[in-house]
């Protein structure tokens, strides 16, 4: 049996099991690091021995040598995750990022079976995306960020600056379900579906996917996370970037996770498989 971490901004979602059929999950409140990871390797300890545990954690990380680096989390800069899991538990540790853990799972079980080249995005409190390439994950000098591309940003139709604490107008900033809220002053759930918010967003989605298209040529891009949540935004997006890419280059279809919101507490199981 192996176990499996998906650590986002506001909760850890901690499973055990192989895939699927048999994960057994709970939810643990993102607080500060000594109190949330007491709370999940208690979790842990009381489910018998386990082979390994995967852990796709929100970011930034340094995949090396499993620490969090410069997150806005106040409390998990610097935090040795992966080292503190590995010795409470004693077993082997997979470590990657959220979204590389989604796609492993989408991979595996969901919406990305068979194919060799495609990204997985999430658009919630934080917009994060993993590519695979060739069959792999893409890492290099650290891993991708695709929340904090640049994107035009037109200050007559959308005079918001963004709220990324960082780069202020990037994707994540003028796009992320917090960015919609501090905007429109209600949450995404609130809006109703023919607010202009979701013109707005959809243009600005298509936008950050018609860049990924034209350098990385997905098979096909898989969208997860809150504000996705309901499935209107989906045909926006397609009609959108058809706009964009006029024509000119081939684009991978954009779905939804096949495994729902389960993506990454099963691609952390992906990941402690590899581990061992």
């Amino acid at each position: 049996m192996f176990g499996a971490i998906e650590a986002g901004g506001t909760k850890f979602v901690c499973g055990v099991g192989t895939g699927p059929d048999d994960l057994k999950a709970i939810r643990i409140p993102t607080t500060s690091p000594e109190a949330t990871v007491e709370e999940a390797v208690a979790f842990f300890s009381a489910q018998g021995p386990l082979r390994a545990v995967g852990i796709g954690s929100f970011g930034p990380v340094d995949l090396r040598s499993g620490h969090i680096t410069s997150t806005p989390k106040l409390g998990w800069q610097g935090y040795n995750f992966a080292g503190v899991i590995g010795k409470a538990l004693g077993v082997p540790i997979g470590f990657d990022t959220d979204v590389n853990a989604s796609a492993l799972g989408e991979a595996r079980w969901g919406a990305a079976q068979g194919l060799s080249d495609f990204l997985y995005l999430t658009v919630g409190t934080g917009i994060g995306g993993g590519a695979v390439v060739n069959g792999r994950l893409l890492h290099g000098l650290v891993h991708a960020e695709m929340g904090h591309i640049r994107i035009p940003h037109d200050r007559e139709r959308d005079p918001f600056p963004g709220c990324c604490p960082y780069h202020g107008d990037c994707l994540e900033g003028l796009a992320c379900g917090p960015a919609m809220e501090a905007r429109w002053g209600c949450t995404p759930r609130e809006l109703p579906a023919a607010h202009p918010a979701w013109a707005l967003e959809a243009h600005y989605l298509a936008l950050a996917l018609n860049n990924w298209i034209c350098t990385l040529s997905p098979q096909r891009i898989i969208v997860g996370g809150g504000v996705m949540d309901g499935g209107q935004l989906f045909g926006m997006v397609r009609e959108e970037l058809g706009r964009l890419l006029s024509g000119y280059t081939c684009a991978g279809d954009v779905v939804g996770p096949g495994l729902g919101h389960k993506a990454g507490v099963l691609g952390a199981l992906v990941l402690a498989e590899m581990a061992t």
